[in-house]
């Protein structure tokens, strides 16, 4: 295994990553990755989150293609193909998330990250405690070299997805995250100026203080 990162590099340098390399997560890691996941922290200690692992066995059949029928549905209205010469960002954007969407099914792992909701609660509040623990389950894969993305792209499949997994009632999905090494890599993000983020006193005021480490580059540059 490669080297792993500080803690703050990981945070710093961890993609969405939506390209994987066909190489199965070997148990020992995915073990590791998901003990980190479960350590997450939660309201009152009261660990809502529940993850259901699909690797590519035949019990993971049947949900790899809802999900692969579900992420197709939720991208369709923003697909397109650019030309082979455009090669701007925007273009190798679409098909990153073009070749996303059509092999999905083949991810090497899919992570159901599932939220028993004793309220039933629908306000923001109700991801509270399930979230922190997928963002866990992110890092800890950077560190042993492999990336993820969350999604929510099983909207358009929800009832039957919740069917084939034997959800019962009170739990629901909170989100899709494939898993894989990366076919590309890790590595500094590109984001809006911190200033533009973090605000002092009031909404709006800037910060005087909120400054960019040099050489960070942005989104869009």
């Amino acid at each position: 295994m490669a080297e792993q990162p500080t803690l703050y590099d990981g945070l710093i340098s961890t993609r969405a990553i939506r390209r994987y390399l066909p190489d199965d997560i070997p148990t020992d890691d995915l073990n590791a990755i998901m003990f980190a996941a479960t350590r997450g922290p939660s309201g009152h200690n009261s660990q809502p989150f529940r993850f259901l692992v699909l690797r590519r066995t035949p019990g993971a059949a049947a949900a790899r293609a809802l999900l692969a029928k579900g992420f197709a549905l939720s991208w369709q209205g923003e697909r397109h193909d650019p030309p082979a010469e455009d090669q701007s960002r925007r273009a190798r954007m679409a098909r990153t998330m073009n070749e996303f969407v059509d092999t999905i099914a083949d991810a090497p792992v899919i992570v159901i990250a599932c939220n028993r909701d004793r309220h039933s609660r629908t306000d923001i509040t109700a991801g509270a405690s399930v979230y922190p623990a997928c963002q866990n389950l992110l890092l800890a894969a950077r560190a042993f070299g492999y990336g993820g993305v969350i999604t929510q792209w099983h909207h358009p499949v929800r009832a039957e997805l919740e069917a084939v997994l034997g959800l019962p009632e009170g739990v629901v999905i909170a989100g899709v995250i494939p898993l894989g090494k990366p076919a590309g890599a890790h590595g500094p993000v590109r984001r809006l100026p911190l200033p533009d983020l973090v605000y002092e006193d009031t909404y709006g005021n800037a910060a005087a203080w909120a400054a960019d480490p040099e050489g960070t580059r942005y989104t869009g540059g």
